[in-house]
């Protein structure tokens, strides 16, 4: 019996040890749900990976920073990333410091003449020591933020007090830092310290490092850029994740695409599980809750969205951006396109405040349709859309093998009976109910009458807990109620709205009308007024356009412009490109250029000063066109030993604005990847 118990007692110290020397992580990413389609499953994989074959990588995290909202946000997760970083040196891992420029505060620190004393790798990846702009399958994106007025969010007040404060320390307002936070210990005896990517390349191949884990900031920036960040890790080979909850964005609302800062930290988030690697969260770490900034407040709208007749899965993203990012986290569940009865990703109901669903006739597998069922009888609220209330209810037969309907569904959760629609030739005419004037869910909306995009569902027997807002009439025919609200029975609150024809979405009215109920349907307070709409608006922000291209085929909204227009690419030049004589940008005439804010001599033919070119690194070139109709021939550089045609997507912009000829940070800092180009001759 003895001799059994020492035998449990041994493995479950094993086990313990294995635990202790090993990470077990859910690994979060994004597959597209087919080639080319713009939509992407979020998806979730577990892997275990070995914490001596693991690095952790601290980048960026500074002292102080030229963003006071900056440091308040690194205040707040410094300590649970001290945290994460002492569980992970503890079970075994690696632990890396790379604060960007403060090489010489650490002259004689241990972890710094360690790092130096690395022998060198025998395969020292090319390029390892440079800044990297994208890698490949990134250039298909359209990159979600623009941060190339350096992302800065102070109120002007705070940033000016904050700027003389920093002066008053004797640092630069600029570039204040000096070391790495107090906050995050340094082990003198393991850690390293080193901003060189070739002397972080070396320690990761002299300890085996298989799996390196990037924290710190700023994500849009340095945590992706840097010649350790996420992309040279990646584009060399290592497995790679970022810590999403243990980051921070250099975004400003105030710039496209006009969203709160932290659904900016979301959007680059999602570009990179899109098009770079998966990311994790602290708590796998150290337990408890993923860590969330104090002033993300915002309710998560989770959108669903299967049919193949109105398009939501293209509209309602397109109206999330436009009208949710202020004040909501939002996710997406699309179709699978090769399977019809299965909603990818779906899980995240577990996670979610608001259910905004259109649905049509999906049967799903149990444990998938157990998630909606679970958010709904919990008793969260669901904005219905459309197809919403026969989403889980086929129109002949039953279900096949291991998949569930939900029949009732209009009648739960919407408080309805559907009976089909009027057909697409029956013209519908949507206005108020009676009663319905003064209702919070009609705030802001002028058009009291509109013309439905398509045709008018069928209704009947609305639950004496439902309110109706709006009705559709079709030609001598009885009122159909299109837009109400309903008080579900088993708890909960729901709204459900007839429309969703891409032409509704089109319509301010339905707009305002689908903003409100998501407001609603969160308890938050509905905006009164109007609200803004910025789209594709090519004179307060930068807008990609393909060159050539003349502006009146590029767009709609510039088919009578005829002022002047500004383009800016960014250009990547080899060491070898950079330093050959002569380099020549022509471009057509009635044009003007810049090259990282050095205007270029002559009309149709520049020469570039190799001076002014940053080798291997981004470059900014701007044109200004005045000829009122658009860069309608390809800008070409043109080298010793051959000419480059920089042929693809350009930002636009129109109006004339001289501050536009340059950005006031680097261009590797403020420059997006989807307009890079670099120049190869054979």
């Amino acid at each position: 019996m003895k001799q059994v118990q020492s035998l449990v007692v041994v493995l479950g110290i094993c086990v313990n040890s294995i635990h202790a020397n090993s990470f077990e992580f859910d690994l979060r990413f994004q597959q597209e749900t087919s080639d080319g389609s713009g939509r992407f499953h979020r998806l979730h994989r577990g892997e275990t990976w070995k914490a001596e074959e693991t690095a952790v990588i601290v980048c960026d995290v500074w002292d102080l920073h030229h963003c006071l909202n900056a440091v308040r946000r690194l205040e707040e997760f410094g300590p649970r990333l001290n945290a994460l970083l002492k569980n992970a040196r503890e079970r075994g891992a690696t632990i890396i410091h790379s604060p960007s420029d403060c090489m010489p505060f650490y002259e004689s620190h241990a972890a710094r003449t360690r790092a130096m004393r690395v022998p060198v790798a025998k395969k020292l990846r090319k390029d390892i020591a440079t800044w990297c702009s994208l890698i490949p399958g990134e250039e298909r994106a359209v990159y979600p933020i623009d941060q190339s007025d350096g992302g800065e969010d102070d109120h002007p007040k705070e940033h000016a007090a904050w700027a003389a404060k920093l002066k008053s320390l004797g640092r630069n307002p600029g570039t204040p830092w000096k070391r790495q936070s107090e906050m995050i210990t340094i082990d003198a005896d393991r850690d390293f310290i080193t901003d060189r990517g070739d002397e972080v390349w070396n320690i990761l191949e002299h300890r085996g490092i298989k799996n390196v884990i990037l924290t710190g900031v700023h994500t849009n920036m340095c945590v992706i850029g840097r010649p350790f960040g996420l992309r040279q890790m990646v584009r060399n080979g290592k497995n790679v994740v970022l810590v999403r909850d243990m980051t921070d964005t250099m975004y400003n609302p105030q710039r496209w695409p006009y969203v709160s800062h932290f659904t900016g930290t979301d959007l680059i988030i999602s570009h990179i599980e899109r098009y770079v690697c998966p990311t994790i969260t602290s708590d796998q770490f150290l337990g408890g809750k993923t860590f969330r900034l104090k002033n993300d407040k915002r309710p998560h709208v989770a959108i669903v969205t299967a049919e193949q007749y109105y398009h939501t899965n293209v509209s309602l993203p397109d109206f999330a951006l436009r009208n949710l990012g202020r004040d909501f986290r939002v996710s997406y569940v699309f179709a699978d396109d090769k399977e019809r009865n299965t909603l990818p990703g779906i899980d995240v109901l577990k996670e979610a405040d608001v259910l905004v669903l259109c649905v049509r006739r999906r049967v799903l597998p149990l444990d998938q349709m157990q998630f909606v069922r679970d958010f709904i009888e919990s008793g969260k609220p669901v904005v219905g859309v459309r197809t919403a209330h026969h989403a889980f209810v086929l129109a002949d037969g039953k279900p096949g093998k291991g998949l569930v309907d939900w029949p009732g569904f209009d009648r739960e959760v919407f408080g309805c009976d559907y009976q089909r629609g009027h057909g697409p030739d029956a013209p519908a005419i949507v206005g108020l109910a009676q009663d319905a004037n003064s209702h919070e869910l009609l705030n802001g909306i002028t058009d009291r009458t509109f013309r439905a995009g398509y045709s008018a569902y069928k209704h009947r027997n609305l639950d004496k807990n439902t309110k109706l807002l709006l009705s559709a009439k079709v030609a001598d025919q009885t009122a159909e109620p299109v837009a109400w609200t309903y008080k579900r029975k088993g708890g909960g609150r729901s709204f459900y709205v007839g429309l969703g024809h891409p032409k509704d979405f089109e319509d301010p009215t339905f707009d305002r009308l689908l903003t409100n109920a998501i407001y609603w349907a969160a308890g938050r307070d509905i905006p009164k007024g109007s609200l803004p709409r910025r789209g594709q608006d090519f004179e307060n922000h930068w807008t990609l356009i393909n060159v050539p291209g003349k502006w009146s085929e590029q767009s709609a909204d510039l088919k009578e412009y005829t002022g002047t227009g500004w383009y800016r690419c960014v250009l990547r030049l080899s060491e070898e490109l950079a330093a050959s004589k002569p380099i020549q940008l022509k471009l057509q005439t009635n044009c003007k250029s810049w090259l990282n804010g050095h205007a270029l001599s002559g009309k149709s033919g520049s020469v570039i000063d190799p001076a002014w070119i940053a080798a291997d690194d981004a470059n900014l070139l701007v044109v200004k066109v005045t000829n009122r109709t658009g860069l309608t021939k390809i800008p070409t550089l043109a080298f010793e030993r051959g000419a480059f045609e920089l042929e693809g997507r350009w930002q636009f912009r129109a109006g004339d604005d001289a501050s536009w000829s340059n950005m006031p940070l680097p261009a590797k800092f403020g420059t997006s990847t989807d307009i890079v180009f670099e120049p190869r001759i054979d």
